[in-house]
């Protein structure tokens, strides 16, 4: 890869994605910085003329991304790394969820990403080389009350990604599913979508709130260091969590789904296969 490298940053108007555009930038390299609401990176634009492209770019639209795609290569010749970062929040109960909600949370969270790596992976592969970054979830290997479509969609992008990851390593093209802790992001403001809430999940909710608390989480600049650094490694992993904290909860989180498997171990082992 060339000295200066080309980002792509979807979602790059607010929280991580503004983040990752910021250090990247402040590290002397381009960016093409897409979102569907692009005016809050005029500041930005203003800062950085010649190193930094606004793209409006709705990623739940195929056709969009993949002509945005093409806009992107053009400004600036190349692609060296892709950061999958647009994304939103369904909070709601999985019974109050609303089909053309979980359609459309899906259509950006889980589609969306697919497009963009859809559209991006042949001109990687055409470099032979470049770096895609998945930004998922600590929390998509397993389901949590009230956002459990959040879960689902990083979830489906985690498998999707791994296999990803095996089909094009051949060509120089490295993919990582990056395992985003809680960050103050304005996902649970900006970027929600809320189901109408029933009743009967009252006292669910309550008890829910409580275990969360106030904490919003560090700041999203604080996970760019990490980030910058995880695109310059030559052999980089394929799944990282990001954030220490979360990096415990993760581990407490599998030891005890494996001591879970293993309570049931005798049921399960009663059928061959």
């Amino acid at each position: 890869m060339p000295d200066s490298r080309t980002w792509f940053i979807t979602g790059a108007s607010r929280g991580l994605g503004r983040a990752f555009t910021e250090a990247a930038l402040a590290g002397g390299e381009r960016v093409v910085a897409a979102a569907r609401d692009v005016d809050p990176l005029a500041e930005l634009a203003a800062r950085y003329p010649d190193d930094l492209v606004r793209l409006p770019l709705d990623v739940s639209d195929r056709a969009a991304v993949f002509a945005a795609t093409e806009r992107a290569v053009a400004a600036f010749g190349r692609l060296d790394v892709v950061v999958n970062n647009a994304g939103g929040l369904l909070y709601g109960m999985v019974e109050e969820a609303t089909e053309q909600q979980i359609r459309d949370h899906l259509d950006v969270n889980f589609f969306g990403a697919v497009w963009v790596a859809q559209a991006v992976i042949p001109h990687l592969r055409a470099q032979g080389s470049g770096r895609l970054l998945q930004i998922t979830s600590m929390g998509s290997g397993g389901g949590m009350a009230s956002v459990g479509f959040y879960g689902a969609g990083k979830a489906a992008l985690d498998s999707v990604s791994e296999a990803l990851a095996m089909e094009v390593e051949q060509f120089g093209v490295k993919v990582t599913v990056v395992q985003m802790g809680g960050y103050t992001t304005g996902l649970f403001t900006a970027g929600t979508t809320a189901t109408t809430p029933d009743p009967a999940y009252g006292a669910l909710r309550a008890r829910l709130e409580e275990m969360w608390g106030d904490d919003a989480g560090p700041d999203p600049a604080t996970a760019a260091p990490l980030v910058m650094k995880l695109a310059t490694m030559p052999d980089p992993p394929r799944r990282l969590i990001v954030g220490s904290r979360s990096f415990d909860m993760v581990l407490e989180m599998d030891e005890a789904r494996t001591e879970y498997y293993r309570a049931w171990e005798s049921l399960s082992r009663m059928a061959p296969g």
